[in-house]
């Protein structure tokens, strides 16, 4: 059973910063491609960024500059640093596993997601 389990969410002032974590069980994560996603109210789920197995990164260009994505194969764990928040990055965010070594298609696992709530 493949499990996802995010952390790190909150409320922070525009301009802050927030450090997200997902850990993973560990037969999916040092082979799989990664990602982070998020779904405001009333939109869609957008990626945000991926990394694959072997560390290469893709970023929104909303968040270009901003976030940063990583991995650490030993823990099993995936985190996004995000600065400069803005209001409009408030959404749930989703961690995802893909099937295989890079982010094609459609992620096959996601976590049950974390909040980040930035206020004006």
């Amino acid at each position: 059973q493949v499990q996802l389990v995010e952390s790190g969410g909150g409320l922070v002032q525009a301009g802050g910063s927030l450090r997200l974590s997902c850990a993973a069980s560990g037969s999916i994560f040092s082979r799989n491609a990664m990602g982070w996603y998020r779904q405001a109210p009333g939109k869609g789920r957008e990626k945000v960024a991926t990394i694959s197995s072997y560390g290469g990164t893709v970023y929104a260009d909303s968040v270009k500059d901003r976030f940063t994505i990583s991995r650490d194969n030993a823990k099993n764990t995936l985190y996004l640093q995000m600065n400069s928040l803005k209001p409009e990055d408030t959404a749930m965010y989703y961690c995802a596993a893909f099937r295989g070594t890079t982010a094609v298609l459609t992620p096959a696992y996601w976590g049950q997601g974390t909040q980040v709530t930035v206020s004006s």
